[in-house]
């Protein structure tokens, strides 16, 4: 009896361990502490991406952390070092800061 109890206990914790692969914990005011708990390697088509969030590492978390809001309302956490994960980066950030256009 206390063996099957046993059993279905870690059954119950790998299920919740495997669903969790690639969310991102729910945010807080203060955020002292990593968003993600695992991440999405697996190419998104940019048609269901409503947002991307990009938090660089600091004291609060060792990782940078890119977080998509799909426009179903999911957030996922993306691998940031994908191929096309870097390219969103790489956008986000040219975005933030333009090059200054030379005039000939």
């Amino acid at each position: 009896m206390m063996g099957k109890a046993v059993a279905a206990v870690l059954t119950l914790l790998l299920i919740s361990a495997v669903g969790t692969q690639g969310k991102a914990l729910a945010r807080s005011a203060i955020e002292l502490r990593c968003q993600c708990i695992g991440t999405h390697s697996r190419f998104i088509h940019p048609k269901f991406i409503q947002n991307v969030n990009l938090s660089p590492s600091g004291p609060h978390c060792k990782n940078v952390e890119v977080i998509a809001t799909l426009k179903d309302g999911r957030e996922l956490c993306l691998e940031p070092t994908a191929p096309w994960v870097k390219l969103i980066i790489k956008a986000i950030l040219d975005k933030a800061n333009p090059k200054p256009e030379t005039v000939s």
